[in-house]
């Protein structure tokens, strides 16, 4: 009898220490039921109109689920400020336990995130800073003043700045105001160039210089060419006429209305000015390769969505995220600590190499 008791008994302590080694900090999934066993993260995704929203997406939910989280991915609609807000309380209040968001508006969600403050559910600001809000715990993003950097650089040492005579015409296209990473793309980008601008190496024909007057509502493709098609207009360019010898565009999508708006009044790739880029969307891609456009930063979702992984990760965990930067990125409220991934250029001479041979694109998504 006794010998029943104390097997019985050390099977108890078995089943209860297997218990306590399966619980919280396990991520992995259960092998029976294959349900994800990590807890539940919300993700939440500004638009599905821009394609690189759907990689990041995609990446993100891939990335968390195996890595045994239950994901509730939501889009905003096309771009819906009210619907993303909605999302997230949603999110909030349906248990899950950490927040990943990429903010269409990155002011408009302090309201939203008290619910997040007041339940110690750690937020990750995603590629966008979250602003005016305590309840952003860590933002991860590539390092978006050297992206404008980079841009920059490449005008300069396209043109020879440093030593052509010039004087040569530019034109100034950036994104959305409401989004803080704009102030980092054309910072860096104008840093670089201002310095020509003043000395009179670059002229800016159309005299828009000011960020507000560069500014591109949604990084929409549609009003970056309706705004370029004025310009061309206004200053009169054209193959045979004013010349444009470089367009600084901070992203794809307002890269693509320009070109689109320089296609229209007879330009070719024979005689296109200088056009930068960023996202490696598959049209630059495309346009690249054409000769349409001159270079795109290329910022690798995979590499993103797997820091933002491990952030995550680490925090359910209970230990620290890693973390690269702790100046930078003050959100009115504090600076946040960040995690920032490196860009790098893309053109036609490495565009093969860098996104099909890494496996982002295939050939067939280019052709």
């Amino acid at each position: 009898m006794k010998k029943k008791f104390l097997a019985s008994l050390m099977a108890m302590v078995m089943v209860f220490g297997l218990a306590a080694c399966g619980g919280s900090d396990d991520a992995a999934t259960d092998g029976d039921s294959g349900e994800a066993t990590g807890g539940k993260i919300g993700v939440s995704m500004p638009t599905q109109s821009l394609q690189r929203w759907n990689q990041d997406g995609t990446n993100m939910k891939a990335e968390l689920e195996a890595a045994g989280y239950e994901v509730d991915l939501q889009y905003a609609g096309d771009n819906d400020i009210p619907t993303q807000v909605s999302q997230i309380e949603n999110m909030i209040a349906g248990g899950c336990e950490v927040l990943v968001v990429a903010a269409i508006d990155g002011s408009s969600l302090t309201e939203a995130l008290k619910g997040a403050a007041e339940q110690g559910i750690p937020v990750i600001a995603y590629d966008r800073l979250i602003m005016n809000s305590e309840a952003v715990s860590y933002y991860a993003t590539f390092d978006n003043y050297k992206v404008g950097q980079m841009q920059g650089e490449y005008i300069r040492d396209a043109l020879d700045l440093d030593n052509a005579e010039g004087p040569f015409n530019i034109e100034l296209v950036t994104g959305a105001p409401d989004d803080n990473n704009v102030n980092f793309f054309f910072g860096g980008a104008m840093d670089v160039l201002t310095p020509y601008i003043e000395s009179g190496k670059l002229v800016v024909p159309s005299g828009q210089t000011e960020k507000a007057q560069c500014a591109t509502a949604n990084w929409s493709t549609e009003e970056a060419q309706k705004r370029f098609e004025n310009i061309i207009s206004s200053v009169g360019y054209a193959p045979d006429g004013v010349k444009l010898d470089a367009v600084l565009c901070s992203n794809d999508s307002t890269s693509y209305g320009v070109q689109n708006a320089l296609l229209a009044a007879g330009y070719t790739a024979d005689n296109m000015p200088i056009i930068t880029g960023q996202d490696c969307d598959k049209p630059n891609v495309k346009n690249l390769v054409a000769g349409y456009q001159s270079m795109s930063i290329f910022k690798d979702t995979r590499t993103l969505a797997e820091k933002v992984v491990g952030m995550v990760d680490a925090i359910m965990k209970g230990s620290e995220p890693e973390i690269n930067d702790t100046e930078t990125y003050d959100n009115g409220v504090g600076v946040v600590p960040s995690y920032l991934c490196d860009p790098v250029i893309v053109t036609v001479d490495n565009y093969k190499e860098m996104l099909i041979d890494s496996g982002y694109y295939t050939e067939a998504d280019i052709a």
